[in-house]
């Protein structure tokens, strides 16, 4: 933001005050990183360096000034002499020596500007982010692990996914517009730092393939061969003799059964078999052998989170006062631009204006108008006369929105106030710096005169809220006189904040904070801003799936989930933000919410499963080369997040399971295998149960048998 105020500055173009700062940044990180001998020939842990960032997909709209700042850019960075490669991310006019790498949700197919430029793929999409107002969007791991293994069919180099580790946007660091607070981007870590599976288990396995091959990737360039209508394979000699090979089916539809080799290999669509010999497939990307969590939210409401409730009576609160607050206001003509106006110092603008009704003589009755209001974003309150009449919003795709909103009007003079609210900045897309917010017009139509335009009327403007200004969410003014208690507290009203002490559940992992009872605000824990919450916004009940098919290519909406729901409800509060005894969580609610129902959650362990077919694979890391021996069967692995260990199976049945993880029952052949599983699993943080009849036993021999565990981590 500071940036923007610069005279004369223009973004990531040719234009000298940008470069100048821009220079400036780049010289102070690799200084600091030189300064602790960070990078590679140092013997630190750097071995590659980044400038910019997907410029390419906006440099069109900066003409000719485009690709003078990305020679600029390169040069300026290689003349850092940081003695690591620098690369550009989706960038293909990248210059020499600079690397142009691919970023997407696949990149097989993406080829470097120069063949002396290794293919890297920067970032690779494991999921995508999440808006107020939309549903929850996530990428199935076969899809994800069938698009790395083809990056390294084709002869990628490196790949690195975006995220890997889900985090959270805390306080106001959200970006725009609308990005939600949450930014667990369906990672292999989530957002709290649990492992989600299969996803993280299924690309350890994928990875660990890949590393069997790692001697003939780095041995040749790989030889295709065509399998079949969407079926190929590439083969990575290391001699004549020795070779790792890639079977891929890129169909969407239709599984094969392909020969190779000599031998038969089933490969099921969109699949890739990886065989680090030539012979053996130790892996498929469809295949997915690794635990699974019963929950797909690690807060689920189960016998592993605890959620504590925080008693009605005891919380305090103050009612904002509506408009022009403080004498730090000021009036203006006509309507200004919302962050030139704030400098990004608060979500908030106020815009007050008054109203004029012609008296008309003795009649003293309401007249009734109707407001049409526009704004740039991204969402506002409208009062009349101090009283809520309506609010609006715009989405994520698009922040502008308009209302049209019946008033009545009282003979004389009438207040309108505006509070205009920013949702984070927009950080993304060509000129977003100056892309605006706040209402642009604002008429008043039906009151016999024709319309009334405020639009260029005088204005009184004020940054931020009341409550903002006065320091309530700082943990030195819990105790001020501000604040109100009683027995009943107000719910369902704007323009209030409401605080409250709480005890934190016992333990030493993450909190979860509860807020589906509220509407639209900010949430503070001992002052620490825990984030935008907004569950009053609901996703489009249509666009989800149940189980969406990962065949095919993915896009950020083929799989979404919860339609009809907020995008977040859980908000995350790290363990070393809370107090051994008493805690002070605060809220801002903008539009009217009920924290009486708030709670805090916290994980008290993880409900496991796994089902193992006789005919699965074995593990991938039991398998060595030219060794029949240790390429031993399959097994059920179960293992717990560190620190917690497996507590009690409740089910654990071999022959034919019906159902899925946490529903699963015995179907027509069953063993129960329940004591078997206790023996080895009880009281250990990780155990693995081979799927074989000496070990299980054969109540119906000549049937394909699977074992199927659910157990409990604690």
């Amino acid at each position: 933001m500071w940036l923007h105020f610069i005279p004369g500055i223009q973004f990531r173009t040719n234009n000298a005050p940008f470069k100048t700062e821009m220079e400036i940044f780049l010289g102070k990180i690799v200084g600091l990183m030189k300064e602790e001998s960070l990078f590679a020939t140092q013997g630190g842990p750097i071995i590659l360096a980044q400038v910019e960032n997907e410029y390419g997909n906006v440099e069109g709209a900066y003409g000719v000034g485009g690709p003078l700042y990305v020679q600029w850019a390169a040069e300026t960075a290689v003349n850092m002499n940081t003695s690591v490669p620098w690369v550009m991310c989706a960038q293909s006019d990248a210059p020499d020596p600079l690397i142009n790498t691919c970023n997407g949700f696949y990149c097989d197919q993406f080829t470097p500007n120069s063949p002396s430029k290794p293919k890297m793929w920067t970032e690779n999409y494991v999921g995508w982010f999440l808006a107020f107002g939309y549903p929850i969007p996530y990428r199935p791991v076969e899809d994800l692990a069938f698009a790395v293994a083809r990056f390294y069919e084709y002869g990628g180099t490196f790949q690195n996914y975006y995220m890997y580790f889900g985090g959270s946007n805390f306080g106001r660091t959200a970006g725009g517009p609308l990005v939600a607070t949450s930014y667990d981007y369906d990672a292999p870590l989530d957002e709290y730092g649990f492992i989600r599976q299969p996803k993280w288990g299924h690309l350890r396995d994928l990875h660990k393939a890949i590393k069997l091959c790692e001697d003939h990737l780095v041995s040749s360039e790989p030889t295709h061969v065509q399998l079949g209508s969407n079926l190929e394979a590439h083969v990575y000699n290391k001699s004549s003799n020795d070779c790792a090979a890639f079977l891929a089916n890129y169909d969407s539809s239709q599984d094969a059964t392909v020969q190779f080799n000599g031998n038969s290999y089933f490969l099921p669509a969109w699949s890739v078999s990886i065989l680090p010999d030539c012979k053996t497939a130790i892996y498929n990307t469809a295949k997915v052998v690794s635990q699974r969590t019963v929950a797909d939210n690690s807060f689920a409401r189960t016998t592993t989170a605890r959620e504590t409730s925080i008693a009605p009576a005891s919380w305090s609160w103050y009612k904002e006062h509506v408009g022009i607050w403080g004498n730090n206001s000021f009036t203006s003509p006509g309507l200004l631009e919302q962050i030139n106006t704030t400098k990004d110092t608060s979500d908030f603008l106020w815009y007050t204006t008054s109203i004029y009704v012609d008296e008309n003589g003795a009649s003293n009755e309401e007249k009734e108008g109707l407001l049409l209001l526009v704004s740039l974003g991204h969402a506002a309150l409208v009062f009349i006369n101090k009283q809520v009449v309506g609010f609006g919003y715009g989405n994520h795709d698009i922040a502008n929105f308009s209302m049209t909103q019946k008033i009545n009007l009282n003979p004389g003079n009438n207040t309108l106030d505006v509070l205009s609210m920013m949702i984070g900045l927009q950080n993304y897309g060509p000129w977003f710096d100056v892309q605006g917010a706040g209402p642009f017009s604002v008429i008043v139509d039906g009151l016999g005169n024709g319309k009334t335009d405020l639009s260029s009327a005088e204005w009184t403007y004020q940054v931020g809220t009341e409550g903002e200004h006065l320091g309530l969410d700082r943990v030195g003014m819990a105790n001020s006189s501000f604040w109100t208690k009683g027995e009943l507290v107000p719910v369902n009203e704007s323009l209030i904040w409401y605080k409250v002490m709480f005890l934190a559940p016992e333990g030493t992992g993450p909190l979860a904070l509860n807020l589906a009872s509220m509407g639209k605000g900010q949430a503070w824990v001992n002052g620490q801003g825990v984030g935008r919450y907004w569950p009053a916004y609901l996703s489009p009940t249509t666009g989800c799936t149940d189980n969406c098919d990962y065949r095919g290519s993915y896009d950020a909406s083929k799989c979404q989930k919860d339609c009809g729901k907020p995008a977040q409800t859980l908000y995350h509060v790290p363990r070393s933000w809370i107090n051994p005894g008493q805690n002070l969580l605060v809220l801002h609610e903008e539009i009217g919410g009920d924290p009486s129902k708030v709670s805090v959650l916290t994980r008290t362990g993880q409900e496991i499963c796994a089902v193992i077919s006789e005919a699965d694979p074995s593990p991938v890391d039991s398998w060595k080369s030219n060794s029949e021996l240790t390429w031993n069967g399959p097994q059920v692995r179960l293992s717990c997040e560190a620190g917690w260990l497996i507590t009690s199976i409740s089910f654990a049945s071999f022959g034919n399971p019906q159902g899925s993880c946490g529903s699963f029952a015995p179907g027509g052949c069953h063993s129960d295998v329940v004591s078997t599983v206790e023996q080895v699993c009880i009281g250990r943080e990780a155990c693995s149960i081979p799927v074989t009849t000496n070990t299980l036993g054969d109540l119906c021999p000549n049937v394909l048998k699977s074992l199927a565990v659910e157990a409990l981590c604690s």
